[in-house]
């Protein structure tokens, strides 16, 4: 069995652990196929996880081995999430699920990049899901990534009707602008890669070379799904007063700040938006099942062992996302 793991600066191909569940609880799934998430890219360029670490989480499986008293059984195609809210602490009461501790100590083992991965019951129970028959294994990756996006959305709470700038237009900048407008929002998209803003526009929602933007442009809510300083600025120029800045995306470390004077004076609201609840995925499955979410031609597909390619490419906007698709 194989796995990819990080080993100094680099992502290789290693011998994955023998999973069996020995009387556990849950489920042992053959991935079929995971993708390449932001915060993995993160991870590894940031050093914040150590050598030996599997990445992944955002996965298309069938499970194999089954202990479990859900509805799945072997040869079911599931989705599933990594992590799962205790729904009982301050974190969960409040809504910031991502917060909670029991979220942030569950997770699926050893990682998505692996051909087969170890699912708590727990995971079963709240996060998974049987792939619906009109999605690809590719369209059903988004499920997790597109929950993160609707838990953004619904978290800004705009008003129907409200006017949204997207300030990024990668694979979360796409999702997020078709998201906010299957929730009734108006939405314009911005960035500086051609490419980008012709894909979005194919979509049907307006997108700009972000210095083409009209000066008197004017939105209710800017949801920064780029991590670029300049974004920041961007942000500032077109909110109105009032309005409000979601952020959704991480910066070089130690290098943005919102100017105090512009939030204070102008009563803005910055709030950050990071994962999703187990609803906000049951919400995402359904964009995608019923087609208010295309996800198609973001996702170019690769194989395990082209692994850092994937990675590579992708930091260098080569590409927009990386699929991996996992075969024996």
């Amino acid at each position: 069995m194989k796995t990819a793991i990080i080993s100094n600066n680099k992502i290789i191909i290693n011998n994955a652990p023998n999973l069996l569940l020995d009387g556990r609880k849950g489920a042992v799934v053959r991935v079929l196929g995971c993708g390449l998430c932001g915060s993995d890219i993160v991870k590894f360029v940031h050093k914040i996880s150590p050598n030996g670490t599997v990445l992944g989480h955002e996965i298309v499986a069938e499970i194999v081995e089954i202990n479990s008293e859900t509805i799945f059984k072997n040869g079911s195609i599931i989705v599933t999430s990594h992590h799962i809210p205790c729904g009982e602490c301050v974190y969960c009461r409040h809504g910031n699920v991502s917060m909670c501790e029991h979220f942030k100590s569950t997770n699926i083992y050893p990682g998505g990049f692996s051909q087969y991965v170890y699912l708590s019951e727990e995971h079963l129970k709240n996060v998974a899901h049987i792939k619906p028959d009109n999605l690809t294994e590719v369209e059903a990756s988004f499920y997790e990534p597109l929950a993160c996006v609707v838990r953004a959305v619904k978290r800004a709470n705009l008003l129907q009707g409200d006017t949204a700038l997207v300030v990024g237009l990668g694979s979360i900048g796409i999702l997020m602008a078709q998201a906010l407008k299957a929730y009734g929002i108006n939405v314009v998209g911005c960035d500086l890669i051609s490419e980008r803003i012709e894909f979005l526009k194919s979509l049907g929602i307006a997108a700009f070379d972000v210095r083409e933007l009209e000066d008197d442009f004017i939105a209710d809510g800017i949801f920064m799904t780029s991590g670029a300083d300049k974004a920041i600025d961007t942000a500032l120029k077109y909110v109105r007063n009032g309005g409000k800045i979601l952020v959704f995306s991480s910066t070089p470390l130690g290098t943005s700040a919102y100017p105090n004077n512009e939030i204070y004076y102008r009563e803005l609201t910055v709030l950050g938006s990071y994962s999703p609840s187990p609803d906000d995925l049951r919400e995402s499955l359904e964009l995608l099942r019923t087609g208010k979410v295309n996800v198609k031609g973001i996702s170019t597909e690769y194989k395990l062992e082209d692994i850092q390619n994937a990675f590579d490419d992708t930091m260098s906007n080569r590409i927009m996302k990386a699929y991996i698709k996992i075969e024996e």
